[in-house]
């Protein structure tokens, strides 16, 4: 029932949110030019699904956005939760590359395109190079902090009952960091949607950032506000589907011990 009032909550705010930028539209509150009414971006979605932007159908610059992002999203998950986790359970290899990891993390990752271009070109790879690397990096972060945040009593009482390094990470290193796991990807993947912009300011012709960019130039801010509304929603949708799969995969998340 709690879980229903608050849904009931959001819905309510959301629609008070569009209520007001309706009315405002409607009644030329704003200069269209800096606010487009929300008609206007309802003719816009449907005379870009019917011819595109830049001869690229709408759907297209979604999956070509998307598809870039869970790429680079998959690659930092699979290569950061582990090294993450070696960073939390081995000071030794934590002194080696923290420093590196608490240097790069900061920088902001537009500053990275001109090495990404000399390095890897203008093709995929650095889009690829720029998603991930943010994502990355936060995922390290986060990973490293759950192993610390584990209760060092527990695997001492684990070790003196002579479980394994293998089963100690099994039975209590893992079970421990999963809920923070999961709260660190769904941080990280934050991060690096946020980052897909940057990625797609190198020399792309498609995507939803590129497509924000683009029409930026040339002042269609009804463009820029859909492709924003956007960017937002598949980020909201993303940041769903990994909390039910938190639910499914964690359910002692959130409980006391």
């Amino acid at each position: 029932m709690r879980t229903f009032y608050q849904v009931m909550i959001s819905a309510t705010s959301v629609a008070l949110f569009f209520g007001v930028w309706f009315v405002a539209g409607e009644r030329q509150w704003v200069d269209p030019l800096l606010l487009p009414t929300l008609a206007e971006i309802g003719e816009t979605t449907a005379e870009l699904m019917r011819d595109g932007y830049r001869q690229v159908p709408l759907w297209e610059h979604i999956a070509v956005s998307l598809s870039r992002a869970l790429a680079a999203f998959s690659a930092a998950i699979i290569t950061g939760v582990p090294l993450g986790l070696l960073m939390g359970l081995s000071p030794p290899v934590a002194a080696v590359l923290n420093p590196f990891v608490q240097f790069l993390r900061p920088l902001p990752k537009i500053a990275l395109i001109p090495l990404a271009v000399v390095w890897l070109g203008i093709g995929e790879s650095s889009k690829f190079f720029l998603i991930f690397i943010a994502t990355f990096l936060s995922v390290v972060v986060g990973a490293t902090a759950a192993v610390a945040r584990i209760g060092r009593t527990r695997i001492r009482v684990a070790q003196t009952l002579g479980a394994t390094p293998g089963q100690i990470f099994l039975r209590v290193v893992l079970p421990d960091t999963l809920p923070e796991l999961f709260t660190t990807v769904r941080l990280s993947i934050g991060v690096g949607w946020t980052s897909l912009i940057a990625a797609e300011m190198v020399a792309a012709t498609s995507g939803l950032g590129w497509m924000v960019i683009n029409a930026s130039s040339y002042l269609r801010t009804d463009i820029v506000m859909l492709g924003i509304l956007l960017l937002g929603g598949i980020g909201y949708l993303l940041d769903l589907l990994l909390v039910g799969l938190q639910k499914a995969l964690v359910p002692w998340a959130g409980r006391d011990a």
